[in-house]
């Protein structure tokens, strides 16, 4: 596995980031333990975890997992979701943060967090009052760089401009939802990420599994229970979408989570954010490291998955400025 830069910043991680979720949930301390191993073994340093995953839980495992070892390991996690009963025990606000990033460090038992992130906008604390109580936690050295997650285009950009007016320490990475059946990102926010060097870390590449075939068009699945929560929700570019995927691994022999993870790994700036329950399911994201995939798959997947674009992009298409006649003096 190969190692990048975060962003603009200097920090040095993996192209590919262990996301936590399951830790302390389906995947028990064990079951944790043999991943994060098994990632380390492949070349993996980058850790994602988030205050409410598994209440705290996978935050306590992550900890006690890289104890012997914390400073080879990125650590990334998140605030912002609810903590605890209170009013203040949730949001972006100066209170909240202020609290949320003691108690992370005491469960990672760590005395600094390398990337903190804000897990969602907060529509009901100014920006600036966040902004500000990263720059202060940076300064204290609780955290090393800050970054946002699920933000769209304009708050990204807003949130960039403020910190270079008051001359605060910039983010270094955006977390948004991108697959090759989530490409929303591309039309607005992720134009507004690049324009501000930030590192992507993609979430769900593999689209809540969609994308490693366990799912088909006659309504069978091999998880059913989990397929109709969002099979209404799937349309027939999706299908084609998973068409092709599975296409492109049967020709390499591979499993179509592993193309799926690697067409994201060859988009700029990306480190998508692989999670599992399992080793054989980690195995299979693992993989994408180690596959090629030749210029005309890559095309065929970025074609078929293609996001329908609006305007600007294609205002000409639809007929640019219409044409009318002047009105008669």
């Amino acid at each position: 596995m190969e190692q990048t830069y975060l962003g603009r910043s200097g920090l040095v991680v993996s192209e590919l980031c262990l996301g936590t979720m399951t830790f302390g949930g389906k995947a028990d301390l064990d079951a944790s333990r043999a991943m994060v191993e098994r990632f380390r073994e492949a070349g993996g340093t980058f850790l994602d975890t988030a205050d409410v995953y598994t209440e705290g839980r996978s935050e306590e495992i992550v900890g006690e997992i890289v104890a012997g070892y914390r400073d080879e390991i990125v650590i990334a996690t998140k605030a912002y979701g609810t903590t605890g009963p209170g009013p203040n025990d949730r949001s972006a606000s100066r209170r909240h943060l202020v609290a949320a990033v003691d108690a992370s460090l005491r469960r990672l038992g760590t005395d600094y967090i390398d990337v903190y992130q804000i897990h969602a906008f907060d529509p009901t604390t100014p920006l600036d009052e966040t902004l500000e109580t990263l720059e202060d936690l940076t300064r204290q050295g609780k955290i090393c760089y800050a970054g946002v997650s699920n933000f769209v285009g304009w708050q990204l950009e807003r949130a960039c401009r403020i910190q270079q007016a008051r001359g605060f320490s910039p983010l270094v990475s955006l977390q948004p939802q991108y697959s090759l059946i989530e490409r929303q990102i591309e039309l607005e926010t992720l134009p507004a990420a690049m324009a501000n060097n930030l590192g992507i870390l993609a979430w769900s590449p593999l689209a809540a599994g969609f994308l490693t075939g366990k799912y088909r068009r006659d309504g069978s699945s091999d998880d059913p229970g989990r397929f109709a929560q969002f099979v209404d929700n799937l349309a027939e570019h999706d299908w084609d979408t998973l068409d092709a995927v599975l296409e492109v691994a049967a020709a390499h022999g591979a499993q179509p989570a592993t193309v799926a993870v690697r067409w994201l790994l060859e988009q700029p700036f990306v480190i998508p954010i692989i999670g599992a329950t399992r080793l054989d399911q980690l195995d299979a994201s693992l993989a994408a490291a180690d596959l090629e995939l030749s210029p005309d798959e890559r095309e065929r997947l970025s074609k078929v998955s293609a996001p329908e674009r609006g305007y600007p992009w294609d205002f000409g298409a639809v007929g640019g400025r219409p044409e009318r006649e002047l009105r008669s003096p």
